[in-house]
């Protein structure tokens, strides 16, 4: 139910959304100071191993901070552009003020690389996935969008990731996943149901990141890999920590920022 100010009224305080775009705690205000000081073109790598072993060539241009550390923010020429990169921190909540604050800082054009769990037998190990829509079983998304049940990424993100893929001669699949912040509640129930409803596979992040790129207007890719397999009798982890998935889709993301 609609109320003077434009939020939607409900039982549950999730969807309670209100569209304004100032926040008590704004990061235009905490970061203003550091505008314009990363690129604008931005890879967010969820890979440790790969940014320990960029930071050899890179320039550290920028830092961000949370309770449990610092992450530094990379820069690298690549293809004839300068791209930041950086890890978004691992779930929804963190991985989105990381991304709020990289636009303060001048990022517009992101490319997210990460992996996921695969919900479909026919998801093999490695593939990589082109989310196209994530089911919003999150609560970082609802502050930003108004209450539906899926969020949309950017189709111009997703467009130019297909057309990039298929130039490079580079297998993958696009659709639906399931984005959640509750990594030990996804049940067997749960998973027949997203699978249901087409889902591909899982993240933490997903939702969130097509939420704040919406919200805030700024081009968006992402590139997922399939790791472990949520589709069988028990959970198979599938070495999906150590997969050559890691290095080829961070390659490719470094590649398709510059085409955003």
């Amino acid at each position: 139910m609609a109320c003077k100010y434009g939020w939607v009224s409900k039982d549950i305080a999730l969807f309670e959304f209100d569209p304004d775009v100032r926040a008590v705690l704004d990061p235009s205000d905490t970061k203003a100071h550091l505008q314009g000081t990363i690129p604008e073109r931005a890879v967010l790598c969820f890979y440790s191993e790969i940014l320990a072993s960029i930071a050899t060539e890179a320039v550290q241009v920028g830092e961000l901070e949370a309770a449990h550390g610092v992450y530094p923010i990379w820069k690298v020429k690549r293809h004839g552009y300068d791209v930041a990169i950086f890890h978004p921190g691992v779930g929804a909540p963190l991985a989105a003020c990381f991304l709020e604050e990289a636009i303060v800082l001048g990022a517009r054009k992101v490319v997210a690389c990460g992996g996921c769990g695969g919900l479909s037998p026919d998801l093999s190990a490695g593939q990589i996935i082109v989310p196209t829509e994530a089911v919003r079983d999150e609560g970082t998304s609802f502050h930003y969008l108004a209450p539906s049940r899926t969020v949309a990424g950017d189709p111009d993100g997703i467009a130019t990731t297909q057309q990039f893929l298929s130039e490079r001669s580079v297998p993958f699949v696009s659709g639906k996943i399931w984005t959640t912040d509750a990594l030990y509640r996804e049940t067997k129930q749960k998973v027949a149901r997203r699978l249901e409803e087409g889902c591909l596979a899982v993240d933490m992040e997903a939702a969130a990141f097509f939420a704040v790129s919406r919200f805030r207007g700024i081009r968006f890719a992402q590139l997922l890999y399939a790791g472990d397999d949520l589709s069988g009798a028990e959970w198979d982890e599938r070495s999906w920590t150590v997969s050559p998935s890691r290095q080829a889709t961070f390659d490719l993301a470094v590649e398709l920022v510059t085409r955003l």
